[in-house]
């Protein structure tokens, strides 16, 4: 690994200017930086898809240990007067011995308690400043200390590679300490990480029982493994873990620390390892939950760097059904690929290089890009999402995932449709896992009268749709993901195994009392949908959703051969376009019209908060300017299908967002809700009423949530509306800033939540990329530039340049993941070029071709 030596100047604290000598990896380029007034709130997840997670903070150190199978948010492994896990360092240099922390200072709010501060290690000295730089899945805290012969930075990943899911959901977080010696004459350098056995307690629930610490050699690296010989096997905080050190120079260890009370446990350690930087064991003692210690030391020519590698890896089996049910073991997909969390080291360690070149690649790929640095970070990291315990994959490989993480449980099971329904990560990073969600959707959770359970409860086989309630947006949406999990990846054998779903979930708006139930293409019938309501009557929310589902539907039915059927969407589509462009726009943006049901209602239908008096519906949208009306309009242009009602309609309701919803400030703003957003922050509110509201209109009206402002901000994007889109974007991530929030972790209904991975659209909208491997087409809009693209199963650049004709561009067009076939190459609103007989664009070969004007 490359490094080189580079002077950054850095404003600390109003007033003061630190000159710092930084080590830097010039592997991965920083993305976002964050000083030391803006690192509180910093938790980066470090885990696989699917696996849990460790998480880096701002300041170097680890916590949030959610690795057993549930969230644990705040948790840190200790007890009392136990130490919760550290890295530590010893310099000795000129006869001086110096021993810290590699973390940075406490924050002034963690200095009062009842016992004085109550954060973990508050009393072990620390490095006097840290600075954190990123660009997930790297995170590198700058460890700064005038007094210290020595520079410290850690730098945290794990392997994310688009389009390998397997080799992106390994359970380990991989730490990298890079020390140099600033001073001009030799010294030595010891690194020690120190971990308690607390497998069997989660943060919650559970007991750490009869635990064991073993130190173990592999081939190319050294470590402790951890197991416990008491825990039942069958719970979920059952499995291993393990600490390995990889590379040169002395390993010395514990496996146990002593038995003495009060910190002198800890005095032992600490003088042990700061007498000369190599642990002495200590007897194993009768302990449930014991410490372990692993230590590396080496010595370092005056200016030289070194970097000490360790890996911390986990699995833990037995993950039960959403409710927790130890009778309902589900299983985890990753664990059936490792035997134990050494497994996971031997197996993982001869590909790690690999593996990080290849992680490299694609966060160089993404970063170059020109796209504005407040998309990439909105895309970037909230893809980090995925990668805690908000999804995970069934022992059969289904991904499924809660709306959001609450500090130690799920918040909403079931891969809520009408959630997941905005997502774009997966789908577009990592399509065969998509493609495992609307197995669950079409496979599981649709009945033979075409009810899609909007939660699909576990096990799949037995549960799947038990629940029994739908949802409009959920199940429109659902079809519009398997149209578009359908066109990027051009599995035809997919489409046709779940093609007769498909068709009762679109005709299940068309039952007796239903969303549709004269089928004019216009949903009248009482809609249940992501406001945990049911609108009663057309409105342009579902009115979208239901016009894309038909729309997809039509083209899967063309393509099946399925002429009549497809005729039929068609028919429903045009009726229901041009119904809503005439009565429910209003000149400024679409409206609802509260229509009591005047017939029975399916009961299916009815799941939130209904009415008392169905006469006068309350909890309705009304004439209220919705952030989130255009979704099924934006999931369209996400997909291909284009506009689905009158465009100059569309741009103008935009407008009106914008105009009547967007607040520069808070301090004046009422919100009777949740508030995910204050004071003078900037933001979207849920909805306004310019027009004067009823008296009770849907709860979150007055609430602000991320992912229902970057529909509207993407949405501005598409109509060329850079400006309002990028200052929308910005104001959500001002305040994800590291000191008020954790730049990793939009929240609505819990931390994590799913909704904001729509963040991704930004990449979509500003590129135009469109891909179908149904028809091996490709295209993006024409404006110059180099423009990172993925289809989930591929990924790569495309880079457009003007040439000396008027009428030609030039593209340099990439694979860096795989080969990528081509019939067909677009320049929207410029030129076609075909490829006669097809192209082949093999992986990390540039081709070069030109677009002329027709």
């Amino acid at each position: 690994m490359r490094n080189i030596k580079i002077i950054k100047t850095v404003t600390l604290l109003p007033c003061l200017l630190w000159a710092i000598t930084v080590t830097a990896q010039t592997d991965w380029p920083v993305l976002k930086t964050y000083d030391q007034d803006h690192i509180r709130r910093i938790a980066m997840p470090m885990g696989g898809i699917g696996t849990g997670a460790v998480y880096l903070s701002g300041r170097g150190g680890l916590q949030d240990w959610a690795i057993m199978n549930r969230p644990a948010k705040g948790f840190h492994p200790s007890k009392r007067r136990k130490r919760a896990p550290f890295f530590a360092i010893n310099v000795h240099y000129a006869d001086t011995s110096v021993t810290k922390l590699m973390e940075g200072p406490l924050d002034d709010s963690e200095y009062e308690g009842t016992t004085g501060s109550n954060a973990p290690n508050h009393g072990l000295p620390r490095f006097a400043k840290a600075i954190f730089e990123t660009s997930y899945p790297f995170g590198r805290s700058h460890l700064i200390d005038p007094n210290m012969p020595v520079d410290v930075t850690v730098t945290g990943f794990n392997p994310l590679i688009p389009g390998d899911a397997d080799n992106s959901s390994i359970p380990m977080a991989v730490l990298t300490y890079s020390v140099t010696n600033k001073t001009d004459r030799p010294i030595s350098v010891s690194l020690c990480g120190n971990i308690k056995n607390f497998i069997g307690y989660d943060g919650l629930k559970g007991k750490s029982i009869d635990n064991k610490n073993e130190f173990r050699k592999g081939k190319a690296f050294k470590g402790i493994f951890f197991s416990s010989k008491g825990v039942d096997p069958k719970t979920e905080q059952w499995g291993t873990m393990a600490l390995v050190y990889l590379g040169d120079g002395e390993v010395s260890y514990r496996t146990s620390w002593t038995a003495y009370q009060w910190g002198s446990a800890t005095l032992d350690f600490w003088d042990d390892f700061s007498a000369d930087g190599i642990l002495e064991n200590r007897p194993d003692i009768d302990e449930d939950d014991p410490m372990a210690s692993l230590a590396a030391k080496s010595d370092l020519a005056p200016k030289e760097t070194k970097e000490f590698r360790f890996l911390i890896s986990w699995h833990f089996p037995n993950r039960h059904d959403w409710n927790g049910d130890e009778k309902k073991t589900i299983g985890n997909y990753y664990t059936t690929q490792y035997g134990d969390a050494w497994d996971v080291v031997k197996k993982t360690v001869p590909l790690l290089n690999e593996l990080q070149a290849k992680t490299t690649t694609f966060v160089n790929a993404f970063v170059a890009s020109d796209f504005p640095t407040v998309v990439k970070e909105a895309a970037l990291f909230n893809l980090s999402s995925l990668r805690t315990q908000l999804a995970f994959r069934t022992k059969k490989g289904h991904l499924m995932g809660w709306e959001g993480l609450f500090e130690n449980s799920g918040a909403g099971p079931g891969s809520c449709t009408h959630v997941w329904n905005y997502e774009q990560t997966t789908a577009f990073l990592f399509g065969g896992l998509a493609k495992t969600m609307r197995d669950v959707e079409f496979g599981y959770a649709t009945d033979e009268n075409g009810l899609m359970s909007f939660r699909a409860f576990l096990p799949l086989e037995e549960n799947a749709n038990a629940f029994g309630k739908a949802a409009a947006d959920g199940q429109m949406g659902s079809i519009m993901k398997m149209y578009r999990e359908w066109q990027l990846s051009g599995d035809d054998a997919f489409l046709k195994k779940h093609w007769p779903m498909v068709k009762k979930a679109l005709g299940f708006a068309w039952i007796p009392g239903g969303w549709d139930a004269n089928k004019d293409g216009i949903m009248e019938g009482p809609q249940h949908n992501t406001m945990d309501v049911e609108y009663y009557g057309p409105n342009p929310q579902m009115g979208f959703w239901y016009l894309g589902a038909l729309r997809a539907s039509e083209e899967m039915a063309a393509h099946l051969g399925e002429k009549a059927f497809a005729r039929q969407c068609r028919k429903l589509y045009e009726q229901g376009s041009a119904w809503i462009d005439a009565h429910l726009f209003n000149g400024e943006y679409y409206e609802q019209q509260i229509v009591p049901p005047k017939e029975n209602v399916a009961q299916s239908l009815m799941i939130g908060r209904g009415a008392k008096d169905l006469a006068q519906p309350d909890y309705q949208l009304g004439n209220g300017v919705l952030v989130d009306q255009l979704i099924g309009q934006l999931m369209s242009h996400f997909v291909g299908l284009g506009y689905l009602a009158g465009k100059d309609h569309i741009k103008k309701t935009l407008q009106s967002i914008m105009r009547y919803n967007f607040r520069k400030s808070l301090k004046d703003h009422t919100n009777f809700m949740r508030s995910y957003a204050l004071s003078d922050e900037s933001a979207l509110l849920m909805s306004t009423y310019p027009k004067g509201r009823s008296p009770n209109p849907f709860s979150y009206f007055t609430e602000v949530m991320t992912g229902f402002e970057y529909t509207a901000a993407i949405g501005m994007l598409y109509e060329n509306d850079i400006e309002n889109g990028l200052k929308s974007i910005q104001s959500i991530r001002d305040r994800y800033d590291g000191k008020k929030r954790n730049p990793f972790d939009e929240a609505e209904y819990g931390s994590h939540y799913a909704r904001a991975m729509i963040a991704w659209g930004g990449i979509l909208a500003l590129s135009g990329f469109e891909y179908s491997a149904v028809d091996q087409s490709m295209a993006f809009n024409a404006k110059n530039g180099t423009y990172f693209w993925s289809n989930g199963h591929q990924y790569g650049t495309v880079r457009i340049t003007d040439t000396n004709k008027p009428e030609e561009k030039t593209i340099e067009l990439s694979s860096l993941s795989g080969t990528l076939r081509l019939n067909r190459f677009e320049l929207k609103g410029f030129g076609i070029k075909k490829f006669r007989n097809g192209k082949n664009f093999e992986k990390e070969k540039s081709v070069l071709f030109s677009v002329q004007k027709p």
